[in-house]
């Protein structure tokens, strides 16, 4: 008889037996491998860090979403009540639409955020009270600016609230727990926090002078104002904001023939227009825009005609109906015939190595030597390009030589505005069919003649040379291109002391030629040192022009 020791012990034995079978089956089946409690750990971690993007992905979404449906408000802005939105956006900027005037588009700021303020309607009763009290009008438009400030805000809080909101009921209902939910909340505070940053430090508040306006010509200068000194300061940034409302309240309160409000009489306002080449339509354009602005200068830089032949005469008869002075230099398209008839207009004055003033501005201007309407000349491209630059030097030795100051010279091709550098502030010229702006450098140093005393070549700025675009779109060539030409033209203001100090660039196309886009440019002094390269003055559709560009070509 087995004694309970002995059978305990053969159990447990039997127990140990059957442990080392497992144990063996195991490891013939499943060898050990050093690495796997280390691969183990790296699943982990990798599970956490895709864990972690998906909520972060969630959460942005759940925000996108949140802004989209709850960034707008609404705003009472003076007499009108608005519709202020913030939407994503790579550009930032603001837009105001003021339907059906148009636009204005300001660079105010960069960043992932877009502001739109859109004028929805108008209480037709306080309007009409306003613009029958001049004071209340100033009063009310001084308020505007603090209705828009807390409409801004408001819109900002609100759209912040909202983003969270929805980045929060995506997360919970995505994850559904807790500490997801209040994780990716954090993540939206803190992207939001970013967005409010990058915005507040990228403001510009010299922007609201640099507007761009689109809409209809005729209410061009009445939205965008006239011509304002540059300023960094809020206070500079409010006033204005104040006169762009007050501009538009004046609008709206009349109901036919919209005034133009002048804030400011006493810029000199020159139209500069160029290589119209027989284009019947640019006529109309410079006419509305030379009224509608109230220009006390019209300049031609050339290529009025096509052919410069004796039937084109007739075309030039329109400069009288302009009630302007009208100064021109002949392009490579104009014959002396063409010339002839420019000087019959009685407010035209034709410039040929000659200067003039008019209205306190001094103009000195040279035709360009050539005569190739059809791009037939028996002299070569190397001969033609002498004939420009001499006919800017012999401009220069003019300017130089003349007892009075000359503020603005007129070249056709911009070949000839290299000789000019360093003896007058500005140069305009034409013959590119495109707009552009430089600064020019003197190639070598500006002597004066003996007899001479003219301040002129002590010009501490280098030379501006402003290249138009054609006023004409190219006329009928302008039609060979895939997309026609705009019709192109710009005004310039010069202040009390016969200084550039902004300008306004447009281009006018589409349907009866009624819609039109307008850019304003301050103009600031040029403090770079003398140096032999160009530098190019910022402006969003220009082109640099090289002043060593052959000259064959339009």
């Amino acid at each position: 008889m087995t004694s309970p020791f002995r059978r305990r012990a053969a159990v447990a034995a039997r127990r140990v037996q059957r442990r080392a079978v497992v144990m063996a089956a195991g490891r013939r089946h499943h060898p050990f491998r050093p690495g796997l409690k280390r691969t183990g750990a790296g699943w982990r971690r990798t599970k956490r860090v895709l864990h972690g993007v998906l909520l972060g992905v969630v959460a942005i979404i759940g925000m996108l979403i949140g802004v989209q449906l709850g960034g707008h408000t609404t705003q009472d802005i003076g007499p009108f009540q608005a519709q202020l939105s913030l939407t994503p956006s790579l550009r930032g900027d603001t837009s105001v639409e003021i339907p059906p005037l148009g636009s204005l588009e300001l660079d105010s700021h960069d960043g992932p955020a877009h502001l739109q303020i859109r004028l929805e309607s108008l209480d037709e009763a306080r309007t009409r009270a306003v613009v029958a009290d001049g004071g209340n009008l100033e009063q009310v438009s001084h308020d505007a600016v603090d209705q828009l400030n807390l409409g801004v805000r408001r819109l900002a809080l609100q759209t912040a609230g909202s983003g969270l909101l929805g980045a929060m009921i995506l997360v919970g209902l995505t994850f559904r727990a807790r500490r997801e939910t209040a994780i990716g909340g954090l993540v939206v505070v803190a992207v939001l926090a970013s967005v409010g940053g990058a915005t507040a430090l990228s403001f510009k508040p010299a922007a609201i002078q640099e507007p761009t306006y689109r809409g209809l010509l005729v209410n061009a200068p009445a939205i965008i104002g006239d011509a304002r000194r540059i300023s960094d300061r809020y206070e500079e940034y409010r006033a204005q904001l104040q006169k762009i409302v007050l501009n538009v309240s004046k609008l709206y309160g009349t109901i036919s023939a919209l005034p133009v409000y002048e804030p400011n009489t006493s810029a000199t306002k020159v139209l500069h227009i160029s290589d119209m080449h027989l284009n019947p339509a640019a006529w109309g354009v410079v006419r509305t825009v030379a009224d509608q602005f109230d220009v006390d200068i019209v300049v031609d830089t050339g290529d009025i005609n096509d052919w410069g032949s004796e039937p084109e005469s007739s075309y030039v008869g329109e400069i009288s109906r302009l009630r302007v002075p009208y100064l021109y230099v002949r392009g490579n398209h104009d014959s002396a015939v063409t010339a002839a008839a420019v000087a019959k207009q009685p407010n035209a004055i034709v410039l040929d190595n000659s200067i003039a003033t008019v209205e306190g501005l001094t103009f000195a201007g040279i035709g360009d030597p050539r005569f190739t309407p059809d791009k037939s000349t028996d002299t070569t491209d190397a001969e033609q390009h002498t004939a420009v630059v001499t006919s800017g030097e012999r401009l220069a030795e003019k300017i130089l030589s003349s007892p009075k100051p000359v503020d603005v010279a007129m070249v056709h091709d911009p070949v000839a505005a290299q000789p000019l550098a360093g003896i007058c502030p500005l140069v305009l010229a034409g013959h590119r069919h495109a707009r552009s702006i430089t600064r020019l450098d003197p190639s070598a140093p500006v002597v004066l003649p003996s007899d001479a005393a003219s301040p002129v070549a002590q010009q501490p700025e280098r030379t501006l040379l402003m290249v138009e675009g054609s006023t004409g779109g190219a006329g009928l060539r302008g039609l060979e291109s895939a997309k026609p030409l705009p019709l192109a033209l710009s005004i310039l203001y010069f202040d009390e002391d016969r200084r550039l100090t902004a300008y306004d660039d447009i281009q006018v196309g589409g349907t009866g030629l009624t819609e039109v886009a307008l850019q304003r440019h301050i103009v600031t002094a040029d403090k770079a040192a003398p140096a032999p390269s160009v530098s190019v003055v910022p402006a969003p559709s220009s082109t640099s022009v090289s002043p060593s560009v052959t000259t064959s070509g339009r």
